[in-house]
């Protein structure tokens, strides 16, 4: 099994928030980093220069199954070796604001569609982009990040949590189909975060409301997050494929 120090590993979505914090946490593992952005190059570049010289920052829309391949293409040639870890992190144009999102009665499918795009469309194109390295290594992990709205929408964030949904699927059938040939698929599920962007926009009296209401007592942390994908990315997961992992201190037990 690769060990963590061994792997090349591509974060999409990692020149902020949570994906940002992923990448640094591979890199203090050792692990050959791929920091992929979409439109923050001065983020991305940060992030890289914490890591060192092990990290390489890429543009990529992930939307995009060329722009994908070359990235994880010019990665392989960086760094001499196959892409085997693939964390699918991207969030496309979201903010998670409870008093000015989409509702049932606003909310049109462009809106879906284009979670949709973000959660589904892009991993289809980072594993796929993935697989001969993976194949060739004989293992690969591919880890989603989701969230424990799904299990709980406790706020109605419509196209943001069917797109994580349909993650789900995916990733079980990833898992089912990949399994015999080393190739693992898993999800992290965390609640709301303390604190991303995407998070901002959240009332500090919804931070509190989950405090009161999580056997912890806390809001989970990008940190408490990352933690959980290596988990999946190392070698003591490799019984563990199809799986949902949620990380919330709690509230949403499965």
């Amino acid at each position: 099994m690769i060990a963590l120090d061994r792997q090349v590993v591509v974060i999409t979505g990692a020149s902020r928030g949570l994906g940002a914090t992923i990448a640094r946490a591979f890199g203090r593992e050792g692990a050959r980093v791929v920091v992929n952005y979409f439109q923050s190059p001065d983020h991305a570049e940060a992030v890289a220069a914490d890591i060192g010289d092990r990290a390489l920052p890429v543009q990529a829309d992930v939307r995009s199954p060329d722009a994908v391949q070359t990235m994880v293409d010019t990665a392989a040639d960086h760094f001499g070796a196959p892409v085997t870890t693939a964390v699918h992190n991207a969030l496309i144009d979201y903010r998670f604001d409870p008093e000015n999102r989409e509702t049932i009665d606003t909310i049109g499918w462009d809106d879906y569609q284009a979670q949709l795009d973000g959660s589904v469309k892009g991993a289809l194109h980072l594993l796929k982009a993935c697989l001969p390295g993976m194949r060739s290594a004989r293992e690969g992990r591919f880890i989603g990040i989701s969230s424990n709205l799904v299990q709980d929408p406790a706020v109605a964030y419509h196209d943001y949590t069917t797109g994580k949904a349909a993650l789900l699927g995916f990733v079980r059938n990833v898992a089912q189909e990949l399994g015999e040939e080393g190739i693992t698929a898993n999800l992290v599920s965390g609640g709301l975060l303390d604190e991303t962007d995407a998070s901002a926009a959240t009332p500090d009296a919804v931070f509190e409301i989950i405090e009161q209401n999580t056997p912890r007592g806390t809001v989970t942390t990008p940190e408490e997050m990352a933690d959980a994908v290596l988990l999946f990315a190392s070698p003591r997961a490799r019984a563990i494929t199809g799986q949902n992992l949620v990380v919330d201190g709690g509230r949403v037990m499965q």
